[in-house]
């Protein structure tokens, strides 16, 4: 009578998928030109130019960059240009934008590179809950990328998921 306790989730086809294994290491910073701006408001070029001339960019190095200002100052589109291509040399990415989308591009670049197909006709959970920050827009592109391969879609844990999508085969 004393049967062994069965984990059924391990022995289904089940797949889980975690972004936050997917979610690429290096420390991720924001550059505010705020901080070079006259009153955090006025942008005066010779001083702007000076700066990014002398700026120690090399403390980038290896890092993940979004730069953008936290201000409402209107600034001319060439500043940031000027400062992503002072930071080129030495962060491992720069984009122009906010900490969440540059998240969201370097998502979007290690989804690409994932072969989908090992999902074929599997219901796949996306694990949900995650201790990492991740944005919304890397499930959006995970289940725009599963759709069509996965026989089931769900969001959660396998205890206790909520369906999203299920195959028509």
């Amino acid at each position: 009578m004393n049967e062994p306790i069965l984990n059924r989730v391990s022995k289904s086809s089940l797949e889980t998928i975690d972004l936050e294994t997917y979610r690429l290491k290096g420390n991720r910073c924001f550059f505010d030109i705020k901080n070079v701006l006259e009153n955090g408001l006025v942008l005066r070029e010779n001083i702007f130019r000076e700066y990014v001339k002398m700026h120690d960019w090399s403390k980038y190095s290896n890092q993940f960059v979004a730069i953008g200002c936290s201000s409402n100052a209107i600034l001319p589109s060439w500043s940031k240009l000027l400062v992503a291509a002072s930071l080129k040399p030495y962060a491992k990415k720069v984009i122009i934008g906010s900490l969440e989308q540059l998240e969201t591009v370097l998502f979007e670049k290690v989804l690409n590179e994932i072969d989908f197909s090992k999902y074929l006709n599997k219901p796949v959970i996306i694990k949900g809950c995650s201790d990492l920050s991740i944005p919304e827009s890397a499930y959006g592109l995970l289940i725009n990328k599963l759709q069509g391969v996965a026989k089931k879609i769900s969001y959660g844990e396998a205890c206790s998921s909520v369906p999203l999508w299920k195959s028509e085969k």
